[in-house]
């Protein structure tokens, strides 16, 4: 009698989807506007492409989000998300105009917009003495990120920029296979509209946004021009590509240590920490061209992004409702990798022929150094206040 394959755990369906999402981010982040300016669009044509996915990444996950948490369908939602990004990601195949490009891009990112948050609530949903160890998890989104960062630049220089459409497109096809298998969430009393937002609306939690906020708007030169401001140093697309991945592997290495870490030091501690690091990055950035130095700034990676992004997970997680989870993984989400982003990516664009890009990252570092501060401004207030 032919015995049945056993069943993926969950952790191991999460897993593999965090490698496939962060596969495509691999490629976009790092190569797009890459492409775009080897299409001849301008830095404020590219600025306002990468503005528009943020903006998406900002508003649309909330109401996703609100309507999974209302109804209790956040798995459908997810799926028909997945597949339908991926049908509107392969019309980019056929256009290499602005305006086309931006109607494209507004259309994804309505459907890819909620599927990190969703991601994350998803991962929320494990028992609670594996949360801390959700840095093993997402860890694989990172592995992949750096494998498909080295071989795709790798890749552009034998052939083009071009050849990034259809690798991300295979990908969100394995990875809309791949969403009938996430799991079904516990069954929790459906919240009704609003009431996740209006457990989120203390200065606990606005202070955090405001924060993290000013960090991803911090990041938005890094992101949207890093890649540029290399190529204009005159390094390779390969030595771009292993700029990236060795961020990404300082990263990988705090987000293993994860449960270590959160057992030792509160969310709190750690997001300061990850603040004054993030301005030291930006500031060393603007102001050196060795290959060695900027490979050196990468490795700050590991707590600029990595143990802000899983504090930032966590902290959040413990000032939510569980009724409200999805809505306060987005709103954290959106307001960051979204609103913050975006943001970044406007201003950086408007900036980058007007400024330079080293005036650019110092002024990177200035706004995560006031994020830091204000951090602990209220994290001290609040304790003495407690008395």
């Amino acid at each position: 009698m032919k015995q049945s394959m056993p069943k993926p755990s969950t952790r191991t369906i999460l897993s593999t989807h965090y490698f496939l999402y962060f596969g495509v981010l691999g490629i976009y982040l790092p190569y797009f506007n890459l492409y775009c300016y080897h299409l001849d669009f301008s830095g404020f044509q590219i600025g306002v492409l990468s503005a528009l996915r943020t903006f998406s990444t900002a508003l649309f996950p909330l109401i996703w989000a609100a309507i999974a948490d209302r109804f209790n369908i956040r798995r459908p939602i997810f799926i028909f998300c997945v597949i339908a990004s991926t049908v509107i990601w392969s019309l980019y195949l056929f256009t290499a105009a602005f305006w086309p490009m931006l109607v494209i891009t507004a259309f994804y990112g309505f459907f890819y917009a909620p599927i990190i948050g969703f991601l994350e609530s998803f991962s929320m949903d494990l028992p609670e003495e594996e949360k801390r160890d959700y840095g093993r998890l997402r860890v694989w989104g990172s592995l992949s990120f750096i494998l498909v960062v080295i071989l795709v630049g790798q890749l552009i220089d034998i052939y083009s920029a071009g050849i990034i459409l259809i690798l991300i497109l295979a990908i969100s096809v394995a990875q809309s296979f791949l969403s009938g298998k996430i799991p079904k969430a516990p069954p929790q009393r459906p919240a009704p509209f609003g009431a996740g937002a209006r457990g989120l609306i203390n200065p606990r939690v606005l202070t955090f946004l405001f924060c993290a906020f000013l960090m991803l708007v911090s990041h938005g030169t890094y992101y949207g021009f890093f890649s540029i401001h290399l190529e204009n140093l005159g390094y390779s697309n390969t030595f771009i590509g292993f700029a990236w991945a060795l961020a990404t592997f300082a990263e990988i290495v705090v987000m293993i240590n994860s449960g270590r870490i959160f057992t030792r030091f509160v969310y709190e501690n750690v997001l300061v920490v990850s603040f004054l690091i993030a301005a030291a990055r930006w500031l060393i950035l603007a102001n050196v061209e060795s290959a060695g130095m900027i490979l050196f700034t990468q490795l700050f990676h590991a707590f600029s992004y990595g143990a802000f992004h899983v504090a930032s997970i966590l902290y959040i997680d413990s000032l939510t409702p569980p009724a409200a989870r999805t809505v306060g993984q987005s709103v954290n989400n959106a307001v960051t990798y979204g609103l913050g982003i975006m943001v970044g990516f406007f201003a950086s664009g408007y900036l980058f022929e007007r400024i330079g890009a080293s005036n650019l990252f110092a002024l990177s570092g200035a706004l995560a150094l006031v994020g830091g501060i204000l951090m602990y401004m209220e994290k001290t207030a609040r304790q003495q206040a407690a008395g």
